[in-house]
């Protein structure tokens, strides 16, 4: 069989099985939509190649030394960066198949939705938006970086080529417009489903606060354990969706969500315990990106500013790397 009919014959059959079987809503493998036109491949769906292209991305694999809450945590149960993308892809799979929408699109979002973010989480990102702002007048958003990743820096400066539904679900997972998909939607939604409950798990793991200190009501209402208050809350997920046509929550469920993501705010994320890291962190980068403004790293893009050379390397930085970075500037060499 020819490569030509092989494509034919699998685009034929997922169109057949989607016509089926997939919501109206539901976005279709087919066409591929990408910026440079490619022959769609005889075994895999373009999304699917979308998929592929994230999880061999140099991008994809740091993801496994980033901060997700804790720094440098001792423990070899404290989630990373891409132990979060992984349950994220999890619950959002779940909730597409639910629902009938495109898993693989929503694999792929889920995937590649938090390839920008910087060292040492939510403090680096603070920190690196301040530094890029007060230097150059440009904003750091992370979902914005992790588009740039995929677009522009992976493969050397050529990028990944991803479709149009995946770009545009990366970078509205999160900032003030919603994603073009309710494939996007999902993993907007389940994200903060995610990493809520995996973030109480660790906090409770480090001894930040204790089982009794959850708030009582919202506990009550969304489950005492974490996987339970997750299936309470796929379950609403999934119920108020399909009745209403979008992405959306239940007003007692989705208001508990958020309080208890408020609770996390300000007991964990911007708690005590995590302030007492953050001037250091906030030194360290800050140090990292003065020397890089007056050294600047070799350009991956062509025609990268000079701001964008800075944010770019820093930002592409896992936890340790910095650090190494940071000590071979602070610390006495050998002779």
């Amino acid at each position: 069989m020819t490569s030509t009919s092989t494509d034919s014959a699998l685009r034929q059959r997922t169109e057949r099985w989607e016509a089926d079987y997939l919501a109206p809503e539901g976005v279709r493998s087919y066409p591929a939509e990408r910026v440079i036109e490619e022959q769609d491949s005889p075994v895999r769906t373009p999304f699917q190649r979308d998929r592929d292209r994230i999880v061999h991305s140099k991008a994809f694999r740091r993801l496994k030394h980033k901060t997700q809450v804790f720094i440098s945590p001792e423990g070899d149960h404290y989630r990373t960066r891409l132990t979060h993308t992984l349950e994220t892809c999890g619950i959002a799979r779940t909730v597409a198949r639910a629902l009938g929408l495109n898993e693989d699109l929503t694999e792929a979002i889920g995937l590649g939705h938090d390839l920008g973010h910087p060292p040492f989480g939510h403090i680096g990102e603070s920190v690196l938006d301040a530094c890029s702002t007060e230097r150059f007048g440009e904003r750091f958003l992370h979902n914005h970086h992790s588009l740039r990743v995929v677009e522009r820096l992976e493969r050397d400066g050529r990028g990944l080529n991803l479709t149009a539904s995946v770009r545009d679900g990366i970078l509205n997972h999160t900032g003030s417009l919603p994603p073009s998909t309710l494939e996007g939607a999902i993993v907007r939604l389940v994200d903060r489903i995610a990493y809520i409950n995996h973030d109480i798990d660790d906090a409770i793991r480090a001894g930040v606060i204790a089982r009794p200190d959850l708030p009582e009501r919202e506990i009550a209402i969304l489950g005492e354990t974490g996987s339970g208050r997750i299936d309470t809350l796929v379950a609403d997920l999934v119920e108020r969706s399909a009745a209403a046509g979008e992405i959306a929550q239940s007003d007692e469920i989705g208001e508990a969500m958020l309080r208890l993501r408020k609770f996390m705010f300000d007991r964990v994320y911007m708690g005590e315990a995590a302030q007492r890291e953050s001037a250091r962190i906030a030194r360290m980068l800050g140090a990292l990106f003065e020397h890089l403004v007056a050294e600047p790293p070799a350009a991956v893009v062509e025609d990268a500013t000079e701001a964008q050379l800075v944010v770019d390397y820093i930002a592409g930085m896992t936890d340790r790397y910095a650090i190494r970075c940071f000590e071979r500037l602070s610390v006495p060499q050998g002779f």
